[in-house]
């Protein structure tokens, strides 16, 4: 690649809405490319690892026409800079999702997760909240979904990316 460009990764725990922003977004940002990391899933398996580098590769073939993307799913920094493509990123910028925890259990529950699953995703959206300024570099923001409108949370996302993109 000539000029590079950054990737943007939407992360949070499960039940935050990560994939439900998605159409708002695409709407939103129709200059970028939006994904969701669970899409291949169930024609990978749970190889988490190769799921995160098939869309770094896909998100590096896209950059290399001048276009950014964003993958929403759940990615942590230090699995995001061992994928191969990794380094042809000017930047990988993360944002969290974060949700209450009565509202992430409502939106478990509602896809019959069990007990010890929602505990799981509880504790690691709390990590998520106490690291975001020690873990990631540049330090992640975050937005809350619990009582956030769809469309809000996408317009706080656009103006996370559009920020970046001016810098």
């Amino acid at each position: 690649m000539d000029k590079k460009i950054p990737l943007f990764i939407v992360t949070g725990a499960s039940g935050v809405g990560k994939t439900t922003v998605i159409k708002n977004l695409r709407g939103l940002l129709p200059e970028v490319d939006i994904f969701e990391i669970d899409a291949i899933h169930e024609f990978v398996g749970d190889d988490w690892n190769r799921i995160q580098n098939i869309w770094l590769r896909v998100a590096r073939n896209i950059a290399e026409s001048g276009r950014i993307s964003i993958i929403c799913g759940t990615m942590m920094p230090w699995d995001a800079e061992k994928c191969e493509d990794y380094q042809y990123f000017k930047n990988v910028y993360f944002l969290n999702l974060h949700c209450d925890d009565e509202t992430r259990e409502l939106r478990l529950r509602a896809r019959n997760w069990s007990e010890n699953m929602i505990h799981e995703h509880k504790s690691f959206a709390n990590w998520l909240l106490e690291n975001a300024d020690k873990a990631y570099t540049p330090p992640m923001p975050t937005v809350d979904t619990s009582k956030t409108e769809v469309y809000e949370v996408a317009l706080k996302i656009r103006e996370w990316v559009r920020g970046h993109i001016i810098n």
